[in-house]
C-alpha cells in the first residue's frame, strides 16, 4: 500500500509506482469517509471514488483491455471522470481525456490518432462522437447519462450495467515510474492538437514541485478549478493536487459561466481558486454590472494560468477581492505549472520565477543565454516533461533538446530575476525592426475604461511593413466609433512608445479563443484582408 505524499516519499520517486495506488488507494485508505469530491449533483467521498475506479479497472479488464492500451474518456468533470481515468491507469492501460464540448472532426482526429481500444462517453456527446466512431474499426463505448440509447450500430453498453457486476476491489498493475500513464492533447491554440505522452511519475513531480513548494496545499484546503480536468493544468487542480493531500475538490461538469462559478464559491467555500486571465476579466465585469463584489473570503490563494495575467486584471482583481492572483506558466508538455509567482511577493505583469525542481533558461536568436531584458524563447527543464508527442518523433526531437523542453514562448527576465511573458513565438511582432509584446500592448488597452478584452496581432502594409492591429471587445453599453478608436490608440501612446502602438483597432463581438480560455490570434490574423 502506498503511503502518504509527506516529505520523505516526495523526495525520491519508487521505482514501481503507479498513480492509482499513491493518488485513491492510499488516501481512502486513511480516510475512507472524508470527503473527496464536492460535486454536482452531489458528494463524494474517498472510500466510494477508489471503490468505483477499482470497478472501472475491472471492467476494463473484462474487455479484454490490456497495459499499454488507450483507453479514451470523453466525460465533463465528474466522479466517473477521476474513476476512468484511474481505473484505466490502474491496470497499466493509458488514459486519453479529451474534451467533452468538442465536436464531430476533433473525435475523428482523437480516435484516428490514439486508436483507442475503448472509449467512455458521456450521453450528451453521443450525437457528436458516435459518427466519428464510425469511421474506424468499432470499439466498445460506454455511455454515462440518461436517455434513450442511440447505437447507431455501435456496441454500447450503459455505465450502470457495464459495472454493476464488477469487483470494487483490485490490485494496481506493477507499473514503473517510467511506464505510459496518460496522455494529454495540446489545445490546439496554434493547429492541430497532439497529444504528450506522460508517465506514472509526472504527476508525483509535480504534486511535490508546485502544489507542495508553492501552494502549500493542505488536507483542510477545498479547491475549484474552472479550467476543466481534460486540460493539464484543470487536471492537477481539479484531480489529483487536492487527492494527494487528502483535500477535497468542487467539480461541476457544466461549462464553466460566470454567474455558477460566483454560485458555486459562495456554496461549498473553496479556500484554493483556479481560473484563467479571461474569467477572471469575467468576474470583475460581473461584479462591476452588479454593482456587488463576490465572496470570495473563504479563499486564501486565487491562481492563473492558461495565458499570462494582465497587470491590470491583477491590480483590479486585489482591489475588489482584497486577495493577489498567483499567476504562473505551464504547458501541457511539463503538465503543470513551471514558473509561478509567490503569495506575498507578486509582481504585476510577472509571473515570478521558477518552481521548486524546475530550471528555465531563455535563449537568444543565435541559441544563446539572453542577457537580463532581453526577448527570447524559454526553454524549461524538470522531471514531469513528458516522454513524447504520440507518433510524431520529429516534433518529439525538435522539443525535446537533451533535458531541455522549448517551449515556444517568448519571455524576457528582468534584473532581480522574475520572468516577463511576451507572448507565443508565433505571435510576437516585430515594427521598426524592434519585438514588440502583444501582451504588453494588450494590458495597456485593458487600462482604458471601456475595453473589456483584447488582442494584438500583426499585419502588413502595402509598402511591406509590419504593424500592429488591435482587436477589441466593450464593456456592456459601449459602442465603437472612430472617435473611440483613437481615444484608445491615444491612451496606449500615453503609456507606451510609438512602435507598440496599435496603428488600427477594430471593435468585435467576440474573441477566438480556445476551450482553456486562449485568446487564438492566428484567428485573427487569419481573418484580416491582404495586402
Amino acid at each position: 500500500m502506498a503511503t502518504s505524499p509527506d516529505k520523505s516519499l516526495l523526495a525520491e520517486t519508487p521505482k514501481r509506482f503507479n498513480i492509482a495506488e499513491f493518488f485513491l488507494d492510499a488516501p481512502a485508505f486513511r480516510h475512507p469517509h472524508k470527503t473527496a469530491i464536492f460535486g454536482e449533483p452531489g458528494r463524494v467521498t474517498y472510500a466510494e471514488l477508489s471503490a468505483l475506479a477499482n470497478r472501472v479497472g475491472n471492467a476494463l479488464l473484462e474487455r479484454g483491455i490490456s497495459p499499454g492500451d488507450r483507453v479514451l474518456i470523453v466525460l465533463p468533470d465528474s466522479a466517473e471522470f477521476i474513476a476512468s481515468f484511474f481505473g484505466a491507469a490502474k491496470i497499466g492501460a493509458v488514459a486519453v481525456p479529451v474534451n467533452p464540448f468538442a465536436r464531430f472532426a476533433d473525435y475523428i482526429h482523437y480516435i484516428e490518432d490514439c486508436e483507442p481500444c475503448a472509449a467512455i462517453v458521456h450521453s450528451e456527446v453521443l450525437e457528436a462522437f458516435l459518427p466519428a466512431s464510425g469511421e474506424g474499426p468499432q470499439m466498445p463505448i460506454v455511455v454515462i447519462g440518461q436517455g434513450q440509447l442511440e447505437t447507431r450500430g455501435a456496441s454500447c453498453t450503459r455505465w450502470a450495467d457495464w459495472i454493476a457486476s464488477a469487483r470494487d476491489s483490485l490490485a494496481p498493475a506493477k507499473t514503473s515510474a517510467a511506464d505510459p500513464a496518460f496522455m494529454l492533447y495540446t489545445s490546439g491554440s496554434g493547429g492541430t492538437p497532439k497529444a504528450a505522452v506522460h508517465r506514472h511519475s509526472d504527476m508525483l513531480v509535480t504534486t511535490r514541485n508546485y502544489a507542495q513548494g508553492v501552494l502549500g496545499l493542505k488536507a483542510n484546503d477545498v479547491t475549484f478549478s474552472t479550467s476543466k480536468l481534460f486540460f493539464a493544468y484543470g487536471l492537477g487542480n481539479g484531480m489529483y493536487f487536492p487527492l494527494a493531500f487528502g483535500a477535497a475538490t468542487v467539480l461541476n461538469p457544466r461549462r464553466t459561466n460566470v454567474p455558477e462559478v460566483i454560485e458555486l464559491v459562495s456554496k461549498h467555500r473553496p479556500t484554493i481558486f483556479f481560473a484563467v486571465p479571461t474569467l477572471y476579466a469575467a468576474i470583475l465585469r460581473e461584479a462591476e454590472t452588479g454593482g456587488q463584489a463576490p465572496d470570495f473570503s473563504s479563499v486564501r490563494l486565487c491562481v492563473s494560468a492558461g495565458e499570462t495575467l494582465p497587470a491590470e486584471i491583477f491590480d483590479r482583481w486585489k482591489r475588489t477581492t482584497g486577495l493577489e492572483i498567483l499567476d504562473g506558466i505551464g504547458s501541457t508538455e511539463m503538465l503543470h505549472i513551471f514558473i509561478s509567482s509567490r503569495a506575498g511577493n507578486c509582481r504585476p505583469g510577472s509571473c515570478g520565477i521558477p518552481v521548486p525542481g524546475y530550471e528555465a533558461k531563455i535563449v537568444g536568436d543565435a541559441s544563446d543565454d539572453a542577457v537580463a531584458g532581453e526577448i527570447g524563447s524559454l526553454w524549461v527543464r524538470g522531471d514531469s516533461a513528458f516522454s513524447e508527442y504520440w507518433r510524431i518523433p520529429g516534433l518529439s526531437a525538435h522539443t525535446k533538446r537533451g533535458e531541455w523542453v522549448v517551449t515556444g514562448d517568448k519571455f524576457f527576465r528582468d534584473g532581480d530575476g522574475y520572468y516577463h511573458y511576451c507572448g507565443r513565438a508565433d505571435d510576437m511582432l516585430k515594427v521598426a525592426g524592434m519585438w514588440v509584446s502583444p501582451m504588453e500592448v494588450e494590458n495597456a488597452l485593458l487600462g482604458h475604461p471601456r475595453v473589456a478584452e483584447a488582442a494584438v496581432v500583426g499585419a502588413i502594409d502595402p509598402c511591406g511593413l509590419a504593424f500592429a492591429v488591435a482587436y477589441v471587445t466593450l464593456r456592456a453599453g459601449c459602442q465603437g466609433s472612430n472617435e473611440l478608436a483613437e481615444e484608445i490608440r491615444g491612451h496606449v501612446k500615453a503609456r507606451l512608445v510609438s512602435h507598440k502602438v496599435p496603428r488600427e483597432v477594430r471593435f468585435c463581438s467576440e474573441l477566438p479563443k480556445t476551450v482553456t480560455g486562449k485568446i487564438q490570434r492566428f484567428k485573427l490574423r487569419a481573418s484580416m484582408p491582404h495586402s
